[in-house]
Formats: structure tokens, C-alpha cells, sequence
């Protein structure tokens, strides 16, 4: 049994704007999310930027009281269900609960709340750490929230890929209706690591920029690179059997078509130098798609600015592609949202739909300085207007884990 799966609600809260709308404008103006970090004192640290999501207020979709029960990254994966639920237009209360299903995932999961209770756990003893340390923490709380406030009975998981996390989610979600299992599935991931913990942690790992200037400290791709940048928020995606959403005349930003899971199985933190497990899953994700090398319209690369990734992401793009490699535009959004760890490939999921939708390439901003060992067309500064009809979006994660999903422009054929 093989159905067709196509996205018909999206919710974003991320450091461009906390709805959908205003974070896809703020792709399309090109606008940088990256500023000087306010949520802590960085005095001793010596990272002093992020992609910090602003003026975000959980109460605007969950009741105060049921917000303080949850951690930062969860407030986020819970609002974001929230829009992309209201956008869908699905009536939750005749929906087959049995066939509705959720898997949200987070790379790290409640690191807010884990720092924060421990400090009492070391000033004031063990009987002052909350009762809900434990349901704050666990990465698959947000799946649960979820779950409960929609009442989907169906599948209900959590993906755990680091930085591919998002997309595993979404690619995950993508075969269980395929295959029948579902009929709707909520997909994406949540992150909120930007505390004092994580900052120090990715710090001490080299894996973060240390730039003091907002304009160069997300490049990737140029040759000035030297980490990424943290960014924190949540994409979620309603993902729908064709035939239903049809039926209920739904409307469908895009189908998902492919999806490819490999792993480098080489190193904890460096991606394999030959770029064979990232070429790989796009290769599976075009197989699945039954679409050609020549067809694909656009990438959104996972592009962290770091050495090594982008180096090596290069690299795999053109072992899939050969020559063409250089005829297909290729851009890091990361470039303005940071690097959302586990939620990048969920709002990058929502970049790529939007992009085949409106026919419109992302820039890769504060691009200036050219390197010779990344030599594609990385679509500098200035996005584009053009007919697109797939895309692939690469995510690559700590541990060697890769995942791709191919999206195809929507049309009733």
C-alpha cells in the first residue's frame, strides 16, 4: 500500500518571527536573526552571539499555568502545533483519533529546566527540585503535550538525531501515512539550548563561531567560516493522506516525496570527509521520489558554517549530481536563523515548501568571501524568483546521522 503525502499546515516559532507568516517574510527579506545573546550574562564566555527567538509569549496558545509546567524548548513544539493545527483547518474534534498521530523530536530536550534545578539541587538540597523535573526535562515530553492536547491516539514518538532530528521527524511521519499506518501526523522538532550550559558546552566543543559581529558569524560557505551559530524555536508540519485533504478541500502547500536516512558511522562530531553517507540519503530520497538528478530545482543545504561541514556537504552534492552540481541553486538559511539543532529541519521543511510554493530561492546572507573548496552556486545575499519544482532539504547531525527530504511542488495531477 503506497499513498500520497502532502503538507497541509505549518507553525513556526523561530529568531525571524514567531508565526509562519512572519518567519517566511523574514526568509524572503533576507532578514539575520543573529544578535548579541540577552537571555543570560555572557561576561565570561566567549561566545557572545545567538539566534535567540524574541518576544515569544506562550500564552498566546497555552493556558499560564499549564506554560510554567513546561520547559522553554517544549513551550515552543507546543505552539507551533498550535498554528500549523489552526492552518490546516482540521476539525480535531471529528477527526478519527485512532489514525492521528504525532513525532516531534529535540536534539537535546529540557536543558533550560536542567540547569535551573540542579542550581537548587546545590543551594538548597534534594527536597527543593520540582516534582516535574523529570516530565520538564525528557525530550519526548513535547511529542506528549502534544499528543494530549489533540488527542491523538495514533503513533506518538520522538526522534532523537541531533541536528538531523527534524527531519527524521518529518521523513518519519511521511512513511507512516504512506504506508497506511495514519492518515495525519503532526512532524517536526523543538530546541531551546541557548543557556548557559549549552553555549558553554558547544563552546568548549570549537563547534560555535566566535565572532563579535552578527554580519560574520553565520556564513557558510564563505571562506571565513569558523563555527555555527545557536539558534533555538520549533517547526511543526501537518502532514495528510492526498486523498482526505482533498476531500476536505485543504489547502496543500506542497507533497513530500522522498526521504533518505543513512549514517556516516565515522565520527561522534565530524562528518566522513568523503561526503559518501550525505550523497547517499539524497540519492534514496530522489529514488523514493522517482525523480531525476536534472529535476531537482533548488537544495537547502544544512550549511552550519563550520569547516568541515560545509567543505564536506559541497563535496556530496557533487558526487550525486556531477556537473550539474553547478547549475542547482544551493542555500544555508542558516545563515539567518542560526542552527536550530534538532528544529532546523522541521523549519527548514517549511522554507523548502514555501520556496516551491511561491517560486522564490532563500539567500545565503553575509556571503563575501568565495573558498575554493565550495564552489557551487550558493545563491550569495539576494534570493530569486523562479519557477521550482522539487526540492531537497539536507540535515546532518552529531553522531553521523543524515536525512533528506524531496518536496515537490503542488499540483492536482
Amino acid at each position: 500500500m503506497s499513498r500520497r503525502v502532502v503538507v497541509t499546515g505549518m507553525g513556526a516559532v523561530t529568531p525571524l518571527g514567531n508565526d509562519k507568516n512572519s518567519f517566511w517574510q523574514g526568509i524572503v527579506e533576507g532578514k539575520n536573526g543573529v544578535d548579541y545573546i540577552k537571555s543570560f550574562d555572557t561576561s565570561d564566555y566567549k561566545v557572545k552571539l545567538a539566534a535567540e527567538v524574541v518576544d515569544f509569549n506562550p500564552e498566546l496558545y497555552i493556558d499560564k499555568r499549564e506554560a510554567r509546567r513546561m520547559d522553554r524548548y517544549c513551550q515552543f513544539a507546543l505552539t507551533a502545533a498550535e498554528e500549523a493545527v489552526r492552518d490546516s483547518g482540521i476539525d480535531m474534534d471529528s477527526e478519527d483519533k485512532d489514525r492521528l498521530g504525532v513525532i516531534v523530536g529535540s536534539g537535546i530536550g529540557g536543558l533550560q529546566t536542567l540547569e535551573s534545578e540542579n542550581q537548587k539541587l546545590l543551594e538548597k538540597g534534594p527536597g527543593r527540585v520540582s516534582p516535574l523535573f523529570i516530565p520538564m526535562v525528557i525530550g519526548n515530553i513535547a511529542a506528549g503535550h502534544i499528543a494530549i492536547r489533540f488527542g491523538a491516539k495514533g503513533l506518538c514518538s520522538s526522534v532523537v538525531t541531533a541536528c538531523a532530528t527534524g527531519t527524521n521527524a518529518v521523513g518519519d511521519a511521511f512513511r507512516h501515512i504512506k504506508h497506511g499506518y495514519g492518515d495525519v501526523m503532526l512532524a517536526g522538532g523543538a530546541e531551546a539550548a541557548i543557556t548557559p550550559l549549552g553555549m558553554a558546552g558547544f563552546t568548549n566543543l570549537t563547534a560555535l563561531s566566535k565572532s563579535s559581529d552578527p554580519e560574520r558569524a553565520s556564513i557558510p560557505f564563505d571562506k571565513e567560516r569558523e563555527g555555527f551559530v545557536m539558534g533555538e524555536g520549533a517547526g511543526v508540519l501537518v502532514l495528510e493522506e492526498l486523498n482526505r485533504a482533498l476531500a476536505r478541500g485543504a489547502h496543500i502547500y506542497g507533497e513530500i516525496i522522498g526521504y533518505g536516512s543513512t549514517c556516516d558511522a565515522y565520527h561522534i562530531t565530524a562528518p566522513s570527509p568523503e561526503g559518501v553517507g550525505a550523497a547517499k540519503a539524497m540519492e534514496q530520497a530522489m529514488l523514493e521520489g522517482k525523480v531525476a538528478h536534472n529535476e531537482i530545482s533548488y537544495i537547502n543545504a544544512h550549511g552550519t558554517s563550520t569547516p568541515y561541514n560545509d567543505k564536506f556537504e559541497t563535496l556530496s552534492i557533487k558526487k550525486v549530481f556531477k556537473e550539474r552540481a553547478y547549475e542547482i541553486p544551493v542555500s544555508s538559511t542558516k545563515s539567518m536563523t542560526g542552527h536550530l539543532l534538532g528544529a532546523a529541519g522541521a523549519i527548514e521543511a517549511i522554507i523548502c515548501l514555501k520556496a516551491l510554493e511561491e517560486g522564490f530561492i532563500p539567500p545565503t546572507i553575509n556571503y563575501r568571501e568565495a573558498d575554493e573548496d565550495c564552489d557551487l552556486d550558493y545563491v550569495p545575499n539576494v534570493g530569486r524568483r523562479c519557477e521550482l519544482n522539487y526540492a531537497l532539504s539536507n540535515s546532518l547531525g552529531f553522531g553521523g546521522h543524515n536525512a533528506v527530504l524531496l518536496f515537490k511542488k503542488w499540483r492536482e495531477e
